[in-house]
């Protein structure tokens, strides 16, 4: 042991000039302990023996035995081993870069005016997880610029100009404080392998020139294109089969409520823009359709509200078998000759809606709407979440700032009392009513209904019950994930109302603005088709869509039976594909016993191919009218190319939905017949409607592989 005596006289002595032979001693000895280390090339582990502290703890202790109390030789024998350890370590030690190490390393020549990095994403953390850990979150955009400009690049940088130790790494480490990252002094990396190629020239110049930024080993960058993994889908549809082929000699009779909605097809273009083919039960044909304006002959005065065109081509898809085309269209009321409109925005802000395609897009959907209503319209606002609150009484629509200063201030907060919401409604829809006009409650939702009457049945019967009074309903949908269309079509049907989806801006004008007398005015109730086949002509025979509108064939007559309301200039169109007697593309097999049931014996009539039948009500009647038309070979046309633009038209939509649908009656036409036929009879396109519709044709084909 060292006497504590001897070690205050060494504390007290004055310190001498360095002496040559007592430096040349202990260079000479940390030499020799050198040179007697093995060094191994393990990575992990000690080798044997003693390590270098401990060599040199035994060379003082035997100094200080030895009574080698020099002041020269003591300094040199404290300075030289430290100075050789610390340099034998580094040499020892492996390379935290060697492996499959996580790599890190902050360069020091940042310039200054380089914004911050910002905290890297989720996915890059398994690979810089400290990092991760203690990064603050700065700008995200910033983040996301140097991730981009980076990604192609070499993931190590050369290393620096050689400096002196002590000084590179006190100006990593204040560089690194500036810009709000965390540096670790560390040797200069050694090379990895780099799948991404050799960085260019000059980015290795700009890095030798003193660029530095946190370099992270990035995961493999996605395609750009590359389609996102879907979701959970929380949406609510209902589900239905496609319409079964019927022979014509044991059902000849086919009925069917009109359908004017069009949520289906804005449903659909959302799902293919987004990537994915839609689901099957999202595709109702029929809305696919009906969502373009077609320029059938409509009539000529009010007192006829609509006009039927039945025309007879072949079918693209197939050559055994014929399409009979159905066309109705709506008396488009003059702007002069509108009615008054009552209108009630009953508008849905719970917390589902607080994404930005649902309550902001409401907003600014119902605005366009405002814009459009002449000062003698009223508008109401309710909204409802947790429980209803009106939020403007009625309010002539000349006070247009008063109502758009309402809509502006909705927020989203809460649960969904539909049902309190509904009931306001048509209480101050009843209180602002409109003889003879239009009064009608707008209902903006996502369908979240989760407190009160959520059952659709229970809705159903709520919504029957106000229709009578004069006061109908209709339901718009916005957002995605969320939606409640089985909810949405339910109460649409039973409101004498409409159901649309707005997924943009550019839909909520189509609707509200471009649509507004159609969505708004009415001009008949209650329509429904009914068309009987002739079994002699037609051996079998399908409705293309409108399984959700299916009525029994005794409904027909039955005016206490609700369906599908026509609005002021609609276009309804419906598509039967039928197999002529004889054609060879039957597909059930004859009855065994024969025919006597539907044998005509010769009568009348036994040259046509079907009769249709129309029943409708008006606005403001209970008692149905009718409207027949008898279907011949005069409504036939040769070729499909020679029937109508509009009609080819329609039956490419048709043909897409089926497709969509995975419908085996398209199985073997294809996107690009599809496509064809579209292209060719796109005819006038003023609002880009059927130009969109090309560019879905083109995205389904290319996510189904053009099956």
């Amino acid at each position: 042991m060292v006497d504590d005596n001897e070690l205050r006289k060494l504390r007290d002595t004055a310190v001498p000039a360095p002496g040559e032979s007592a430096k040349a001693r202990a260079f000479e000895a940390a030499m020799r302990a050198y040179e007697q280390e093995n060094i191994s090339t393990a990575t992990q582990g000690s080798i044997g023996g003693l390590r270098l502290t401990e060599r040199a703890q035994k060379l003082w202790s035997e100094i200080m035995q030895k009574k080698l109390i020099a002041t020269p030789a003591l300094a040199g024998l404290v300075a030289l081993p430290i100075a050789g350890y610390a340099a034998f370590h580094l040499l020892r030690e492996p390379s935290p870069f060697s492996g499959d190490q996580k790599v890190t390393e902050t360069l020091a020549d940042k310039p200054a005016s380089v914004k911050p990095l910002a905290k890297q994403a989720p996915r890059d953390q398994p690979i810089n997880e400290p990092l991760a850990a203690t990064v603050p979150t700065t700008d995200k955009k910033a983040g996301a610029d140097v991730e981009s400009r980076d990604a192609a690049d070499v993931l190590v940088a050369p290393p620096p100009p050689p400096k002196p130790e002590s000084t590179a790494a006190g100006s990593a480490q204040q560089s690194a404080q500036e810009r709000g990252v965390l540096a670790e002094p560390a040797p200069a990396p050694l090379p990895l392998n780099n799948t991404a190629g050799a960085p260019s020239a000059s980015r290795v110049a700009r890095m030798q020139a003193g660029e530095s930024k946190l370099m992270v080993r990035q995961p493999a960058m996605a395609p750009a294109d590359q389609i996102a993994p879907q979701g959970e889908n929380r949406n609510r549809i209902e589900d239905f089969k496609t319409n079964p082929i019927h022979a014509a000699a044991e059902d000849p009779v086919s009925t069917f409520s009109i359908d004017v909605d069009t949520a289906s097809y804005s449903f659909v273009r959302r799902s293919l823009k987004e990537g994915a083919l839609p689901r099957a039960d999202t595709v109702r044909v029929e809305e696919m359709i009906n969502y373009f304006p077609y320029d059938w002959k409509g009539p000529d005065s009010a007192s006829t509200p609509f006009n039927s065109t039945v025309s007879v081509m072949p079918t693209p898809w197939n050559a055994h078998t014929k399409l009979m085309h159905v066309a109705i269209k709506g008396f488009d009321i003059k702007p002069t000759e509108q009615p008054k409109a009552n209108l009630v925005f009953l508008i849905d802000v719970s917390g589902s809606m607080d994404e930005p395609d649902k309550l902001p897009l409401l907003q600014s959907a119902f605005r366009l709407l405002v814009n459009k209503l002449k000062p003698d319209d009223t508008v109401s606002i309710v909204t409802y979440a947790g429980d209803a609150g009106t939020v403007l009484e009625p309010t002539k629509a000349s006070e247009k700032d008063k109502i758009l200063n309402a809509i502006d201030k909705l927020t989203p907060g809460g649960s969904t009392a539909g049902e309190a919401g509904i009931k306001e409604a048509y209480r101050l829809a009843q209180k602002s009513f409109v003889k003879d006009g239009v009064n009608r409650v707008m209902l903006a939702t996502d369908g979240d209904f989760n407190v009160g009457q959520s059952d659709d049945d229970d809705l159903k019967r709520l919504i029957e019950q106000e229709r009578k009074t004069g006061v109908f309903l209709s339901v718009f949908g916005f957002g995605h994930d969320n939606l409640n269309d089985r909810m949405m079509q339910t109460i649409a049907q039973n409101g004498n109302g409409t159901a649309a989806y707005i997924d943009t801006l550019a839909e909520a004008e189509k609707v509200l603005v471009e649509d507004a007398s159609s969505t708004l005015f009415p001009i008949a109730k209650d329509v429904k088709i009914q068309v009987e086949f002739n079994p002699s002509k037609v051996s079998e025979y399908r409705l293309i869509g409108y399984e959700t509108r299916a009525l029994n064939r005794e409904d027909f007559n039955n005016d206490h039976v609700d369906a599908g309301d026509i609005g002021s200039g609609h276009s309804v169109t419906a598509i039967y594909e039928i197999t002529p007697k004889g054609s060879g593309g039957e597909q059930i097999d004859p009855l065994r016993y024969g025919q006597a049931t539907v044998n005509n014996g010769g009568v009348a009539n036994a040259d046509e191919y079907a009769f249709v039948k129309i029943r409708y009500k008006l606005p403001n009647e209970d008692v149905s009218k009718l409207i027949t038309t008898p279907v011949t070979s005069a409504n036939e046309v040769s070729s499909f190319d020679q029937a109508g633009t509009d009609q080819r038209f329609s039956v490419a939509v048709a043909a897409f939905g089926q497709k969509l649908r995975d419908e085996d009656a398209t199985a073997k036409f294809g996107y690009d017949k599809i496509m064809e036929i579209a292209t060719a009879a796109r005819g006038p396109d003023p609002f880009g409607y059927r130009s969109e519709f090309l560019s879905l044709v083109r995205l389904a084909s290319a996510l189904g592989g053009n099956r």
